[in-house]
Parts: C-alpha cells; structure tokens; sequence
C-alpha cells in the first residue's frame, strides 16, 4: 500500500508542473505599470524584445510592455518567490500570454542570464523610458529576497512544489506508521 502510495506520488511530482508566467494586472493605471516596466527593465530583465523594431514591440503599450518586461525578470530569477510582485502591479498566470511573433519565456533558461538593461538609440521612442531609478528600489521589487541559487542539490524546484513535499512526507510518515502496526 505504502509502495503505490509512493509511486502515485512521484508521477504527481514529474508529471504534473505547470509553466508559469509573470503579467501585469489589466485593472492597474499606466502610470503604475509604466513604474514596473522601469524597474524591471532597470533591475535585469530582458527588454530588448520590446524596444522598436523588436519581436515584441507590438502592441506599443504601457500594458503589454509591462508585462513582457516583468515576466522576463521573473523567470531570470528562478521564478523565485515574491519576483512578480512588483507591489501588486503583477500576477502569476498559467496561460501563455505569448502571441504571433511574440515568445514570452517560460523558464529561466529561455530568458536569457544576461542583466545589462538596454536602451532605445537617440532619435526613437517608445511608451517606456526604462530608465532605472536610483537612490533605492522605491518599492517596487519583489516582496521578498530572492536567491538566484536554483541548485537546490541539482534539483530544481516548480513552485509550490514545497507545499507538496511536505504533504507528501506527512503522508508518506502517517502510512509508515500504520504499516509498523
């Protein structure tokens, strides 16, 4: 019995993660999203994609920038908890924000280990400025430290895939216990 139960359980664990990706919130102002897409853009995600001319470009807006831009930080730290925060201007989504001709990663090896922000040559514009503050976060980074350390032992963790292993231990132990009897 306890064999099934462990053998139920691996398959759960290797079958059944989900990509996740980092969107900013539709009901939140562009004045806040063009706030997130600074800093994301400034703390190292990958904006190139959304300057002119890029894959990404289009839609030219705030929104649709801002949501590129935090995705790309989210999975280049790991999908670290707390990385698409952004003060509550970002969600975590299960679908594919992606669209024609627009790839939005969804692991940390497709974004990229690159943190050098970019910028537009003189001359063009865009709805972003992606200068990055100074003087301080002012906030809008993760709510939470983030460890870049995806090793974890060579496993890397999904996602909510602690929640799971501690229910699974305790599981694991409750059958144990019984099968000692």
């Amino acid at each position: 019995m306890a064999a099934l139960a462990l053998a139920a359980l691996f398959l759960a664990m290797i079958g059944g993660s989900e990509a996740t990706w980092c969107v900013c919130k539709p009901e939140m102002v562009d004045t806040a999203l063009q706030k997130t897409l600074d800093y994301a853009c400034g703390a190292g995600a990958d904006c190139n994609p959304i300057l002119q001319n890029g894959a990404c470009y289009s839609p030219n807006t705030v929104r649709s920038h801002c949501s590129y831009a935090t995705n790309s930080y989210y999975q280049r730290k790991g999908q670290a908890q707390g990385a698409c925060d952004f003060t509550g201007t970002a969600t975590l989504t299960t679908t594919d924000p992606s669209y024609s001709g627009c790839t939005y990663p969804a692991t940390q090896s497709a974004a990229g280990s690159s943190s050098t922000p970019s910028t537009s040559a003189p001359g063009t514009s865009t709805p972003t400025s992606f200068t990055p503050s100074t003087g301080g976060l002012g906030g809008l980074g993760p709510s939470t430290g983030i460890s870049s350390d995806t090793n974890h032992g060579g496993l890397v963790l999904e996602p909510g895939i602690g929640a799971l292993l501690f229910a699974a231990t305790g599981t694991c132990m409750a059958l144990l216990s019984r099968a000692k009897l």
